[in-house]
């Protein structure tokens, strides 16, 4: 008679699973929690500490762990010394091992991670060691031992057996199920338990969310997968998508661009994204503004585009959203009447993350290269030390604006030039080889922008990432009537562009701290 050990922390459908097994001749051993469930149930099975001779001790942390269990699980049938082991000890084979494992992951999702290192000891006794030696077992012995630890494939299992299917391909199938779910637990410990922040071995716990429509291009698969400890944080990938078809690849690229740039910003804020840079951003009293502001900047880029705001959608400000085609919407947070409006467009993605958004100074980010991956803290700062260096200082608004473009410059593939008039982009240059190129674009963008525009009151001023070895980005802004610079400092040329400044009455600052982004 076949044997199948059945060890779960979580019992869904394992009642069934057991009563079907039964049915078809198999013989059941379990573990304390398991049999009793079993029991309850009127359906009999022997006891692990029936097999082993040895009762559970340690609150249960030792029951599996014997050699009349693993010996049964990890002997090779064919292999005759093996068998002569198995009756020279008294141990049985067994058959298939069905084992989920205790809910580890649940647990930290539930309880944040402590500063001071001072883990839990909930967090501990949740974390699985006979259930993932059991699995591993299996899995290793696979052309002998049938490995279940997704109770998803318990229907997939009996089918087989009862109707007396081919299983090698089914066991290889869940044998490699069962090494992915290991790994995948074990890596979710090591990641919670280590506060190195570039530890020298790195095991990162990824889980599907979901397939996506296609990868950066129609022709290339996609998937989303999650870290694992995601939920229930300020992130996209757990938004709530509230309506519109699944998103692609690039949709995520966007929105993840989206929701971190319109969080710099403390007043209502709307962030407008395209191909991963910004064609829009405003900051003013009310969203419907900041909106509008923001689609003046290049209003032909939006088409297609992703909107993010850092406050609700209400009524009005979906009627201005619902007069362009766009890809998705992000806020935290719609009126039932703008829901109404946005839904009536069927090609429009709508999401919702209401957990507040932080910054997290300890979160690094991941880049893959050819056969490795580059990892580095995420850019979560903005400024250093700011310091004035020309003659004339700015005035209040020109600080206001030139922190405002510098906030947004972030956010803008180098070489980036931002120009803003108070707190509006009016032309953005981005991804260019040279900052004069960019700085071209930004100003060929800005000629059509007039949304609230009061040049008298809005001096316009700009903002770049990278350093100026050469005067040539003050004396080109001067000639667009550029009045005030922020920009990073460095060069062994500085001086070169403080003087041209100085030339022309122009006040710059430097930051200390520059933001590349590739």
């Amino acid at each position: 008679m076949p044997t199948a050990l059945v060890s779960v922390s979580c019992k869904t459908g394992v009642v069934e699973l057991v009563r079907e097994l039964k049915e078809i001749g198999w013989d059941v051993v379990s573990s304390g929690g398991t049999a009793k469930t079993l029991r309850e149930n009127s359906i009999e099975c022997k006891e692990i500490s029936d097999v082993t001779g040895f009762p559970e001790i340690l609150d249960g942390r030792v029951k599996t762990l014997n050699p009349k269990i693993h010996g049964g699980i990890l002997a090779i049938r064919n292999n005759r010394e093996h068998l002569s082991q198995l009756r020279k000890y008294g141990i049985d084979t067994i058959d298939m091992v069905v084992v989920n494992l205790y809910p580890f992951e649940s647990t930290i999702n539930t309880i944040e991670k402590p500063q001071d290192k001072n883990i839990s000891q909930e967090v501990i006794e949740n974390i699985d060691i006979g259930g993932v030696a059991l699995l591993r077992a299996a899995a290793k012995n696979y052309k002998d031992v049938l490995v279940v630890c997704d109770q998803n494939d318990y229907s997939l299992v009996l089918d087989s057996l009862k109707n007396s299917l081919p299983l090698n391909d089914l066991r290889l199938t869940l044998a490699a199920k069962a090494f992915r779910h290991t790994a995948y637990y074990d890596s979710l410990i090591s990641t919670y338990l280590t506060y190195e922040k570039f530890p020298d071995q790195v095991a990162i716990p990824l889980k599907k969310i979901s397939g996506l429509r296609y990868g950066e291009n129609p022709h290339q698969c996609a998937v989303l997968y999650s870290h694992g400890t995601e939920k229930n944080k300020p992130v996209v990938i757990s938004a709530k998508q509230l309506h519109g078809k699944e998103l692609s690849y690039n949709n995520y690229l966007d929105l993840e661009s989206a929701w971190s740039l319109v969080h710099e910003f403390e007043k209502p804020a709307c962030a407008i994204i395209k191909h991963n840079n910004p064609c829009g951003c405003a900051e003013s009293e009310n969203l419907q503004e900041s909106y509008l502001k923001a689609l003046s900047c290049e209003p032909l880029s939006v088409f297609g585009g992703i909107i993010a705001f850092n406050g609700p959608v209400d009524y009005k400000l979906a009627q201005e959203i619902s007069k362009l085609f766009v890809e998705c919407v992000i806020s935290c947070d719609y009126s039932k009447e703008a829901l109404d409006i946005l839904m009536q467009k069927k090609n429009i993605r709508l999401l919702k993350q209401d957990i507040p958004y932080k910054k997290e100074n300890d979160v690094v980010e991941y880049k893959t290269v050819s056969s490795g991956m580059l990892v580095q803290d995420r850019d979560d700062s903005i400024l250093s030390e700011i310091k004035v260096v020309t003659k004339r200082i700015p005035t209040q608004e020109e600080s206001n604006s030139l922190k405002f473009a510098w906030k947004v410059a972030k956010h803008v593939k180098s070489n980036a030039i931002v120009l803003v008039r108070g707190l509006q982009t009016v032309g953005i240059g981005a991804g260019q080889m040279s900052r004069i190129d960019s700085l071209k674009i930004a100003i060929e963008k800005m000629k059509d922008v007039k949304h609230g525009l009061d040049e008298n009151k809005n001096p316009l001023v700009l903002a770049s990432d990278a350093f100026f070895p050469f005067p040539d980005v003050v004396e080109e802004s001067f000639k667009a009537r550029v009045t005030a610079i922020v920009q990073p400092g460095g060069s062994i040329k500085d001086n070169d562009s403080i003087k041209a400044a100085d030339d022309t009455n122009m006040a710059m600052i430097q930051t200390g701290m520059r933001h590349f982004k590739h």
